[in-house]
């Protein structure tokens, strides 16, 4: 049989080209085995003497919190400045005595008579506070630091005589300037000379004011509060387009556009309104204020009108500086406690 021969044959010739096996090849992603191991800085540090170093440091106290870390932060940068967010009308202080600004006994205007003068009380020097008195016993700390700082600069200017003179001659100007408004507005008399006087800048100011006041009912006089015990000297009381109004004139170097300009000012003659409403001297009631700010160098003066509302407002803010005061005075009398 051939086949079989054949098939040896075959099996002879496959001896001769003998395959062998390779060696198992593995495949790595890693850099490590394919070069040289690089030398690790770590490896030369003392372990030991690391771990003791932690462990000391995190034994030293407690973990830090959030409430330790702003602890921290305040003592290192101090407190935060937050917000304030505005208080509620709820919350607004309150007179203890809401005692009323009008007199409901009384008429809204007084009668009118051409040849009448204006009243012209005179103020009596007595125990009892002035308005003015009050109203600078009672300054808020935020004003009374602009005003201490504004002094300070004025004295650093001028000297402290300097600043003396100053205050010497605005105390003056202004003292003539209610003297010649007291002229023009009083019907028995007339102002002469008007030009060589120093305040003829401010009356130039309040020319656009004169124009627009009529029924002078009292100039430069006192009123006094029975009830609420304090006495003060009003400047002018009259109608301002209609108005019935205590008229407060003052002067500035400064422009006062607004009535926040004016500080004080409002409750100066919601103070005086209060008074003139309940003093007997008066038989009229008046319902609204105006404060008048003239300028020296003759430019229009300010004029801000308060009606009955915002002549309620400052009348509570009034009362609150007024039971202040009285607040103070009684801590003053107070004996000391043995």
């Amino acid at each position: 049989m051939k086949l079989p021969l054949t098939f040896c044959r075959l099996l002879s010739g496959l001896n001769r080209f003998s395959v062998k096996a390779s060696p198992p090849v593995s495949f790595s992603t890693s850099s490590y085995l394919c070069s040289q191991k690089k030398k690790n800085s770590y490896e030369a540090v003392d372990q030991a003497k690391y771990s003791r170093l932690v462990r000391s440091v995190l034994s030293r106290g407690p973990a830090q919190t959030p409430e330790s870390l702003f602890k921290e932060d305040d003592v290192l940068y101090g407190p935060v400045s937050k917000h304030k967010a505005a208080e509620p009308e709820s919350q607004a202080r309150v007179p203890q005595h809401c005692f009323p600004i009008f007199n409901e006994e009384r008429n809204g205007k007084p009668h009118t008579n051409a040849s009448s003068s204006p009243l012209k009380i005179p103020l009596q020097r007595n125990s009892i506070p002035s308005v003015t008195r009050i109203l600078q016993q009672t300054m808020p700390p935020e004003q009374s630091f602009f005003l201490e700082r504004w002094k300070e600069r004025m004295v650093l200017e001028l000297g402290e005589d300097g600043f003396a003179e100053y205050t010497s001659n605005v105390f003056l100007q202004g003292k003539q300037f209610h003297k010649a408004l007291e002229s023009i507005l009083s019907p028995q008399e007339n102002l002469t000379g008007g030009e060589e006087h120093p305040q003829c800048g401010y009356i130039e100011s309040i020319q656009h004011i004169l124009t627009e006041i009529s029924g002078v009912q009292a100039l430069e006089s006192a009123v006094q509060h029975e009830a609420l015990k304090y006495v003060g000297l009003l400047d002018c009381v009259a109608e301002y387009r209609g108005k019935l109004c205590v008229i407060d004139w003052k002067t500035s170097e400064k422009p006062k556009p607004l009535i926040q300009n004016t500080y004080d000012n409002p409750l100066q003659v919601v103070a005086y309104m209060g008074a003139v409403n309940h003093d007997a001297h008066y038989s009229f009631q008046v319902q609204c204020g105006l404060i008048v700010v003239a300028y020296k160098d003759g430019s229009p003066a300010h004029p801000h009108f308060m009606d009955e509302e915002l002549c309620s407002k400052y009348w509570a803010k009034w009362l609150l500086r007024l039971e202040e005061y009285t607040e103070k005075q009684k801590n003053l009398s107070a004996p000391e406690p043995a």
